[in-house]
C-alpha cells in the first residue's frame, strides 16, 4: 500500500514523533488530518515547528482523544490511521496515574470503536519498549515477556491488547510498532537526553538520577522511516514489531558523547527526586530488530554521535523554548 492520496488520520500530531510523521506523510502526498490536544491558546505544540508550506497541505483539528464523539468525527472518512496520542511521562503517571490511563487505554479504545465502525483500512498504534520491563534476555524481539514496571508501561501495555484484542475479534487490520526510545530535534526537556543537553550547554554542573541504566537509542527520522515503511507493508495486521538500533548505552555515556560534543566537563549530581523508584527503574533495554528488517527492509542509518550532534544544534537554535530551571517531569 502506497501512502500517496491517502487519507491518513494521525492523532498526537503536536507530540515530538508525531510532528515529524505529519511532515513526512504530507511530503509524501498523503491527505493528512492531524489531532492535537485542545487549548485555548491553539498551541499546536511541534506542529509549530513544522514548515507552513508543509503545514499548508496538512488540515489540523482540535479536541481529545478521550471524548468518543469527536474520535468518531475525525476518524469518518479516512483510510488509515496513526495512533500516536499518549501521556508519556513515566514520572509523571507516578503522581497522576488515572490521568494517564483515561488518556492512553479509554482513548485508544475510542479510536478503536471508531475505526471498526466505520472500516478502515489500516491502523498502525504506536506502543513502547517500556512494557517489556528490564531486559530477561539480550537482545529483546517481540517474544520477550511483556512486564511493565511504571502506571505509564502499564497503561501501554494494556492499550497494545486492547488494539490486538480488535485485530483477533473484529479482523481490523491492527498493526503495532513498538519503538525503544526516539530522540532529536523537538523533544521536551522531560527526556533524559535533551535534559542532559540543556544541562551541559547552561551549567557547571549537570543534576541526574541513574547513571547505570541502559537504553536502546533511535533517531527520530529512523523512527519514522519505520513508521512509514510500516504502514506501506501489506503484512502488518495482527503483528507486533520492535524498531530500536540494537545498540546499548547508558546514561553516563550518553553524558560523555554530549560532554565531547560541546567541549565541556561537568560535574554529575545525583538527585534523589530524578531516581524512579527502585523496583519501577527500567535497568536495561536492547532492541532485536529483525523483523522489521524481514517485514520491511527497516533500519537506522543515523549513529549515537551524529544523532546527538544533530540535537545539540536544533536545541542551541531552539533555546528560548525551554523552561531551563526547572525538573521536567
Amino acid at each position: 500500500m502506497k501512502l500517496t492520496g491517502k487519507k491518513v488520520l494521525l492523532t498526537g500530531a503536536g507530540g515530538f514523533v508525531g510532528s515529524h510523521l505529519v511532515e513526512v506523510l504530507a511530503q509524501k502526498g498523503a491527505k493528512v488530518e492531524a489531532f492535537v490536544h485542545y487549548n485555548s491558546r491553539n498551541d499546536w505544540g511541534m506542529l509549530e515547528w513544522v514548515d507552513k508550506k508543509v503545514l499548508d497541505q496538512v488540515e489540523v483539528v482540535s479536541g481529545d482523544i478521550r471524548d468518543s464523539d469527536c474520535v468518531r468525527k475525525i476518524t469518518k472518512d479516512q483510510d488509515i490511521v496513526f495512533h500516536l496520542a499518549a501521556l508519556i511521562g513515566i514520572p509523571y503517571s507516578y503522581v497522576n496515574p488515572l490521568d494517564v490511563a483515561d488518556t492512553n487505554i479509554q482513548g485508544t479504545l475510542n479510536l478503536l470503536l471508531a475505526a471498526k465502525e466505520l472500516g478502515i483500512e489500516k491502523f498502525i498504534h504506536t506502543s513502547t519498549s517500556e512494557v517489556y520491563g528490564t531486559a530477561q534476555k539480550i537482545p529483546m524481539d517481540e517474544n520477550h515477556p511483556v512486564n511493565p514496571q511504571s502506571p505509564y508501561a502499564a497503561t501501554k501495555a494494556s492499550a497494545d491488547q486492547l488494539a490486538l484484542s480488535f485485530y483477533y475479534t473484529y479482523q481490523l487490520p491492527v498493526g503495532i510498532i513498538r519503538p525503544f526510545n526516539i530522540y532529536g530535534s523537538r523533544q521536551s526537556a522531560r527526556s533524559v537526553i535533551p535534559s542532559i543537553i540543556m544541562q551541559v550547554l547552561t551549567k557547571d554542573e549537570i543534576k541526574i538520577g541513574s547513571l547505570t541504566t541502559t537504553r536502546d537509542l533511535t533517531y527520530v527520522t529512523d523512527s519514522v522511516k519505520g513508521f512509514i515503511q510500516f504502514a506501506e507493508c501489506d503484512k502488518i495486521a495482527g503483528e507486533v514489531v520492535n524498531l530500536g538500533s540494537e545498540n546499548e548505552i547508558s546514561v553516563k555515556n550518553i553524558i560523555e558523547i554530549v560532554e565531547k560534543n560541546v567541549n565541556k566537563k561537568v560535574k554529575i549530581v545525583q538527585e534523589d527526586k530524578r531516581k524512579r523508584p527502585e523496583k519501577s527503574e527500567v535497568q536495561k533495554l536492547v532492541s532485536n530488530s529483525d523483523k522489521a528488517k524481514k517485514l520491511f527492509g527497516w533500519k537506522p542509518e543515523t549513529g549515537i554521535d551524529q544523532g546527538i550532534q544533530k540535537t545539540i544544534t536544533w536545541i542551541k537554535d531552539n533555546f528560548d523554548f525551554f523552561k531551563k530551571e526547572i525538573y521536567n517531569i
